[in-house]
């Protein structure tokens, strides 16, 4: 009587594949609602920063529009009006405002 008891107990519980196939799920969920779609953000802004040229307007990351009047590796010299130029970090750059 012990001995079926103790079997059948046993038969119950889950497989330990069956056990993570819930946490399998949920963390293919955040990948392709959360994880991919910043990854392709973070890759387009990365190619937008890259393309930065003189001439072009810009819109930094603190609210300021100017237009690039020279381009280094890391540095841009920005016209935020006349005869005012400021020194930025190319990362500081939130987008190309396109001219309309």
């Amino acid at each position: 009587m012990i001995n079926y008891a103790h079997a059948q107990a046993a038969a119950q519980q889950p497989s330990m594949l069956a056990s993570f196939i819930p946490l399998i799920l949920i963390f293919l969920i955040f990948y392709f609602l959360l994880i991919r779609p910043q990854q392709k953000k973070q890759k387009e802004h990365k190619i937008l920063l890259e393309s930065i040229k003189k001439g072009d307007d810009i819109l930094s990351s603190g609210g300021i529009i100017g237009k690039v009047l020279k381009t280094d590796n890391e540095k841009l010299t920005v016209e935020i009006a006349k005869g005012v130029n400021v020194t930025i970090i190319r990362s500081t750059v939130a987008d190309v405002v396109k001219k309309s």
